[in-house]
C-alpha cells in the first residue's frame, strides 16, 4: 500500500505538470534605473527583464527573437543542469552558436529542479547591460513553511556600455594591474533604488535573492528582522539564522551569479517600515594591497523599504558600524538536507591554475597558462559529429581548455587562484560539493587535504579568494560538455 501511494504521488505530480510557453523579442530600451539615462537590453519593450515562475515539473518553452540590430545574443538558465538537453544551456561557444540579429531560437527544457535561479545572456559579456531576469521554480511540497514570497536581486550597475567597458577592462591600466572600471551606476536593489517591498503582517516570507552582478559580491540585511537560510543555488539547506539585525553577528553575502533563499518573519505592528540595506564588497572592486584606493565619493550601498504602512514614514538609511569578514557566516558550512556524503573515492582530479596575464599589450585571464579563444564550432556540436573515436580526444575541441572525464567518475578539480583578487567561479550542468576554500592570501593546494565535512556544503557558484585555493568534487552524471567558467561577464570574456 506504502509503494502504491508514492506511485500515485507521483502521478499525480507528473498529471500537474503544464507547458509555459513564453515569446521574447530582445532588443534596446532606454532607462534611468539611477538617474542617468542609457541603452540596456530589455525583452518586448521592457526592463527590467521579466521574472519566469515556473512549477516543478513543467515544460518550459521560449521563444526567443534577437531584435537587438547590431548584436547577437544568448540565453543561459543560471543553474539548471540541463540533464539530457544540453543544446539548450545558451552557452555560445559551448552548447550553441549565438543568436545572430533578425533571427529567431526556441529554448525547450524541463524545470527538474526546484528553487532560486536566473537567466541571463551568454554572449559578448551582454548581462551588466542588462539581459538577465529571476527564474523561480515553485516547489510544491517544500521541506518549510511559508506563506508568501518574494524576489531581491542585487546587482551593480555601469553608466558605459559593455563593449566600452571590455576595452578598458583589457587595457593595461585594467583589471589585470588596478581592479577596474569600477561599477559608475554603484548598487541596485531590484533594478532600482529606493525599492518599497510590501509586506503583511504575521507572515513567513521566502526571500529569494539572487546576485546578478557584474563585478562584486553583496552583503545585505533586513532591518530588525531575523533570516533563516533555507537553500542555497537550488540546493535545501538545514536551516540557520543569519542576519539578527545590521549589527549582529552570522551575516551572510552572495557573490556574483550565486543565489539564496531565506525566511523572514514579519512583525505584528503595522505601525513601522524598516530598511533593507545592501553593501557591494569593496575587496572584489579594488585590490586588496592597496593600489587603488575606493574614490572618497564612491557610494556603495543601496536601501530598499519593507513597507507595513504605506503612510507611515521611511525609516532612515541605517548605519552599519562593522563589516568585517570574521563577521560573516561561511557558506562551507551549510548542510544539504539531504545529506549527500563526500564523494570518494576520487576517479579524475584535474588542477587549474588561474591568473591575469598581459598577452600582447592585452589583459586577459589564463587558466594553466592558456587563454580560451571561442571557436567557430561549438563544443558540443563538435563531440556529436566527430564520432565516438575522437570526442574522447581533447585536441578536436580546439583552444577551449577541455578536460575530458568519463560518465559518473568522480571528479575533483583544484582552482590555485594566483590573482590579487578574488573571483566567483560557476559550473553548468552540475552541482559540486565545496571540500575545502582558504582565506585570503592562503596560498596554493599543497597537496593533502584539510579538514573538511562529511555532508560537504553544495552548490554550483563558488567564490575563490585572492591568492588562495578550494578544493570542489561532482560526480559527472550529466552526459554533455560542461563549463567552468568565471562568473564574472568581463573576466569570462578576457
Amino acid at each position: 500500500m506504502q509503494l502504491f501511494a508514492v506511485l500515485l504521488f507521483g502521478f499525480c505530480q507528473l498529471a500537474l505538470a503544464k507547458t509555459v510557453v513564453y515569446d521574447w523579442n530582445i532588443g534596446w530600451v532606454s532607462v534611468a534605473p539611477d538617474g542617468f539615462v542609457r541603452p540596456a537590453i530589455g525583452i518586448n519593450g521592457q526592463w527590467p527583464c521579466p521574472q519566469v515562475d515556473v512549477d516543478l515539473g513543467d515544460r518550459v518553452i521560449v521563444n526567443v527573437y534577437n531584435g537587438l540590430g547590431n548584436q547577437s545574443t544568448s540565453i543561459h538558465w543560471h543553474g539548471f543542469h540541463q540533464n539530457g538537453t544540453s543544446e539548450m544551456d545558451g552557452a555560445v561557444g559551448f552548447s550553441q552558436c549565438p543568436i545572430p540579429p533578425g533571427h529567431s531560437f526556441t529554448y525547450d527544457f524541463n524545470a527538474s529542479q526546484a528553487g532560486t535561479y536566473w537567466y541571463h545572456s551568454h554572449d559578448m559579456g551582454q548581462y551588466p547591460d542588462g539581459l538577465w531576469g529571476p527564474l523561480i521554480v515553485h516547489d510544491p511540497n517544500p521541506p518549510f513553511h511559508f506563506d508568501e514570497e518574494i524576489t531581491l536581486t542585487l546587482s551593480d550597475w555601469y553608466h558605459e556600455q559593455m563593449p566600452d567597458l571590455i576595452y578598458t577592462y583589457q587595457s593595461a591600466a585594467g583589471e589585470a594591474a588596478n581592479g577596474t572600471p569600477i561599477p559608475s551606476g554603484g548598487a541596485l536593489m531590484n533594478s532600482g533604488k529606493d525599492v518599497k517591498i510590501y509586506v503583511k503582517p504575521n507572515k513567513t516570507y521566502l526571500v529569494h535573492v539572487i546576485c546578478p552582478a557584474n563585478y562584486p559580491g553583496h552583503a545585505w540585511f533586513f532591518d530588525q528582522h531575523q533570516m533563516t537560510t533555507v537553500e542555497v543555488d537550488g540546493v535545501y539547506v538545514e536551516p540557520v539564522n543569519v542576519n539578527a539585525g545590521l549589527n549582529g553577528t552570522m551575516k551572510t553575502r552572495v557573490a556574483p551569479g550565486q543565489r539564496m533563499g531565506v525566511l523572514i518573519n514579519t512583525k505584528n505592528d503595522t505601525s513601522t517600515n524598516y530598511a533593507i540595506l545592501d553593501i557591494m564588497d569593496v575587496n572584489q572592486l579594488f585590490i586588496n594591497n592597496g593600489i587603488v584606493p575606493p574614490p572618497s565619493d564612491y557610494n556603495t550601498n543601496v536601501t530598499g523599504y519593507l513597507i507595513y504602512n504605506d503612510s507611515a514614514p521611511l525609516p532612515p538609511t541605517p548605519v552599519l558600524y562593522s563589516l568585517d569578514d570574521s563577521e560573516f557566516f561561511d557558506d562551507l558550512d551549510y548542510v544539504p538536507l539531504d545529506r549527500e556524503p563526500v564523494l570518494e573515492p576520487v576517479d579524475h582530479q584535474i588542477i587549474l591554475n588561474t591568473n591575469s596575464a598581459n598577452i600582447s599589450g592585452i589583459s586577459r585571464f589564463v587558466i594553466n597558462n592558456s587563454t580560451y579563444l571561442e571557436q567557430n564550432v561549438p563544443s558540443l556540436y563538435t563531440a556529436g559529429t566527430v564520432g565516438d573515436n575522437y570526442s574522447s580526444n581533447p585536441l578536436v575541441y580546439g583552444h577551449v581548455n577541455p578536460f575530458v572525464v568519463k560518465h559518473n567518475e568522480v571528479v575533483e578539480i583544484i582552482i590555485n587562484n594566483l590573482n590579487t583578487n578574488l573571483h566567483p567561479w560557476h559550473l553548468h550542468g552540475h552541482q559540486f560539493q565545496v571540500l575545502e576554500r582558504t582565506q585570503p592570501k592562503g596560498g596554493s593546494w599543497p597537496g593533502t587535504y584539510g579538514n573538511y565535512s562529511k555532508y560537504p556544503a553544495r552548490r554550483d557558484t563558488i567564490m575563490l579568494e585572492n591568492e588562495g585555493y578550494a578544493v570542489i568534487r561532482f560526480r559527472a552524471d550529466n552526459p554533455d560538455k560542461s563549463p567552468l567558467s568565471k562568473r564574472r561577464s568581463m573576466g569570462k570574456l578576457t
